[in-house]
């Protein structure tokens, strides 16, 4: 059994389970998403295994960064409801921490071309800077070098659905919208849910997703609130992750 995954108490289910889907983009919290937040919010407040400056704490320091936390609630291959666990992007400049699933790829390990790439960029920066500023060639090279790095990095994400197909973050987007990924894409709290969900033989009941930390002031995300999943960056990619599994309709 995946030590991830948080089974809730038998007295913690007083009602059925909903007949489908959550419908990620406009929703209300279901009881069972409002209890897994609750542990996680909880989880949230107690730990001290890792330190992230939410923008909660006066004089803390590293710069203020506000996450997203996401629920899915799941039953296990022996049937048993619980909830796993997951955040968008990177926290305490990490991938990986206890309580949380892994990202769908992880970009940040160890010689990954990813760190390499990057730490090639860096230099022919510097080197721009400091003996060419406005040599257009050399600034032409690094653009494209890094494009290619970003074109890289989307055919590493694999997304997986119900049935066990695999599809990567580029095909998903082309054959959606007949364009590349933005930047950041796969990386949310959803598609990693989803992901290891199906990795592990776990079935989707439903999902929610909230905010902590100080709001940003760019979006009007209040700490502790709810928030639909973000279209630009996972719609394509629940549309084929969600393939085979019933979601409620968009809310009137």
């Amino acid at each position: 059994m995946s030590a991830l995954f948080k089974a809730f108490k038998p007295e913690e289910i007083n009602s059925d389970l909903p007949k489908k889907f959550t419908y990620t983009f406009e929703y209300e919290p279901d009881e069972f998403c409002l209890l897994a937040a609750k542990k996680l919010k909880k989880h949230l407040e107690e730990q001290q295994e890792w330190e992230h400056n939410f923008g909660l704490e006066e004089g803390q320091k590293g710069k203020v960064i506000g996450k997203m936390f996401g629920v899915l609630v799941v039953q296990n291959a022996q049937k048993e409801l619980g909830y796993l666990s997951a955040f968008s992007g990177k926290l305490a400049n990490g991938n990986h921490h206890a309580a949380f699933v892994p990202p769908v790829y992880d970009a940040l390990s160890e010689g990954s071309f990813l760190n390499i790439g990057m730490r090639e960029l860096a230099i022919l920066g510097k080197e721009i800077e400091a003996l060419a500023p406005n040599n257009k060639v050399l600034k032409e090279i690094r653009s494209t070098k890094s494009a290619n790095l970003q074109s890289q990095l989307f055919d590493e994400y694999h997304f997986l659905n119900k049935a066990g197909d695999s599809k990567s973050l580029r095909a998903i987007f082309m054959d959606e919208l007949g364009q590349r990924p933005p930047s950041g894409a796969g990386e949310c709290a959803a598609p990693k849910l989803l992901q290891y969900a199906f990795q592990n033989q776990m079935k989707p009941i439903a999902l929610a997703e909230f905010w902590w930390g100080a709001s940003p002031k760019s979006k009007h995300w209040n700490h502790r609130g709810f928030y639909p999943v973000c279209a630009s960056k996972c719609q394509p990619i629940l549309k084929h992750m969600l393939t085979g599994i019933e979601v409620a309709e968009k809310p009137e």
